[in-house]
């Protein structure tokens, strides 16, 4: 009965700022995109090591989404769902660019042949910035793009009038060590001058985005940054890392109770660990930087006297990093992490923010994409926007009004990930998710509503729903043009 009231209310709500919106107010636009942060590293979402006042502060004044999820496991793919928004089938980008395949070798544990992805969101796609600043939006972006190995295919090309460090790579490069390069300047991007001994990137990227605030016109504004945080290579300030060396120090754990190695389902690649807890005090200490950052940039907005008219979207690109390369953090109750199809992999935390106009302090579970952020966004810079057919993401404010509307989700993830992760698609219709994997063509069933760690395969005991689901699904791998991989006859 809450609920309903609730979606009446913030109906109604919606209605009388879209007038407001033709009387020539369109909103000002914020996204904020963090990179490889878990489903769990935000207190509002259970974290109890990691500390994010900030962004849980933004959660109660806004909507707070439990079923929000990547288009892919990896970053690149969602990064070009959030800007066009399709699925990354309809991009060509359905892995990092340039991708594991790049290199020509073949791992002793591949057994098929997997596709190359493409190395750049061509530049045709329609960005939700080029809509922006079709429509009178002045726009800016900061931090990491990866959409694009050449220049042509950066942000300035694709809808951005600024861009602050947005290049080819997927991380900060340079010469690396605990206090220089990576994180810490000298930055080595082409993108972005380098600045005095000791400065950190996620600091300085909030400072662009400070200053183009202070700067702007009389236009509404597109801002996005694109967070290089928390991405490896791990590295803080080290005032924040002593802090949870402490909180670490507090649990007492070795490596024996903090990883799980060689479980079945990570099997064949031995020797790659699944953390168990969350306790990793560089990470942490990122955590709260990124979450620092975040709001000194809200700070501003509000001095500024733009809050009242400002819708905020926080998100991230793929789960945690949780079974490789450091085995960063946790994502639990999910399964797995970065790389994965299940839960831990796609699952990620999903804020959205617009004062006045939705009301603050709810969490809503019907399950939304990173791909919906585009419709979403452009039915607010325009009123009478018309989503195009190949447009595979939905508006989410008319779902609002809607909490029990049902969706089905896919994802396409043709290839093997750095993080064990092995070439499979997925479909979530309901509560059911069934996974399809490409190598032996085998299925899992999963009842999320019973099972959200996905740790019982009811595959065998419910054929009739796993016939059902795999149908739909290799329809729609063949309708969104997705390349086929040992496609299953029925």
């Amino acid at each position: 009965m809450f609920k309903r009231i609730f979606a009446i209310i913030s109906l109604l709500l919606c209605l009388f700022f879209v007038n407001a919106q033709k009387k020539n107010n369109p909103p000002n636009i914020i996204v904020i995109l963090a990179d490889d942060l878990g489903w769990s590293d935000l207190s509002s979402y259970g974290s109890t090591f990691y500390e994010t006042p900030q962004l849980d502060q933004l959660a109660k004044s806004g909507i707070k989404f439990s079923n929000a999820y990547s288009t892919s496991p990896v970053c690149s793919p969602t990064r070009a769902s959030l800007m066009t928004g399709k699925y990354p089938t309809k991009t060509g980008v359905t892995d990092w660019i340039p991708g594991r395949s790049e290199d020509g070798k073949k791992r002793d544990y591949e057994k098929i042949k997997t596709p190359p992805t493409a190395f750049q969101l061509p530049l045709q796609e329609t960005t939700i910035a080029e809509y922006a600043l079709e429509n009178g939006y002045q726009t800016f972006f900061a931090g990491k793009w990866h959409l694009g190995e050449d220049e042509k295919y950066w942000p300035a090309h694709q809808g951005f009038q600024t861009n602050k460090a947005g290049w080819s790579k997927g991380g900060p490069t340079g010469r690396i060590n605990d206090s220089t390069g990576g994180f810490f300047t000298p930055y080595k991007n082409p993108l972005l001058s380098d600045g005095p001994m000791g400065e950190y990137l996620t600091d300085r990227l909030t400072n662009e985005c400070i200053q183009f605030l202070e700067n702007r016109s009389d236009k509404p504004f597109f801002l996005m940054y694109s967070m290089y945080a928390v991405h490896n290579p791990l590295q803080a300030p080290k005032a924040l890392i002593q802090k949870y060396q402490t909180k670490q120090k507090q649990l007492g754990l070795n490596d024996q109770q903090r990883f799980a190695k060689d479980e079945e389902w990570m099997k064949p690649e031995a020797g790659w660990k699944r953390r168990l807890v969350q306790d990793n005090p560089v990470y942490a200490a990122m955590i709260e930087n990124m979450d620092w950052n975040i709001g000194r940039l809200l700070d501003k907005l509000k001095s500024l006297h733009l809050d009242d008219n400002t819708i905020i979207v926080f998100t991230s690109d793929n789960g945690g990093l949780s079974t490789a390369e450091g085995s960063n953090t946790v994502n639990g109750p999910f399964r797995a992490g970065k790389g994965w199809l299940y839960e831990g992999g796609i699952r990620v935390p999903f804020i959205l923010y617009w004062k006045g106009t939705i009301m603050g302090g709810a969490t809503h579970d019907f399950p939304i994409t990173v791909a919906d952020i585009f419709p979403t966004l452009a039915s607010v810079i325009n009123t009478q926007y018309k989503k195009e057919q190949l447009v595979d993401g939905e508006n989410i404010l008319p779902m609002i009004q809607e909490p029990n509307k049902k969706r089905t989700l896919f994802w396409h993830y043709p290839h093997y990930s750095n993080q064990g992760g092995k070439p499979a698609a997925a479909i979530r219709s309901g509560d059911f998710k069934l996974i399809y994997h490409y190598e032996d063509q085998s299925v899992e069933l999963f009842d999320l509503s019973k099972d959200v760690a996905e740790k019982n395969n009811i595959a065998s005991s419910n054929q009739q729903k796993v016939v059902q689901l795999k149908i739909e699904l290799m329809n729609w791998l063949k309708q969104s043009g997705a390349v086929e991989l040992n496609a299953p006859h029925f």
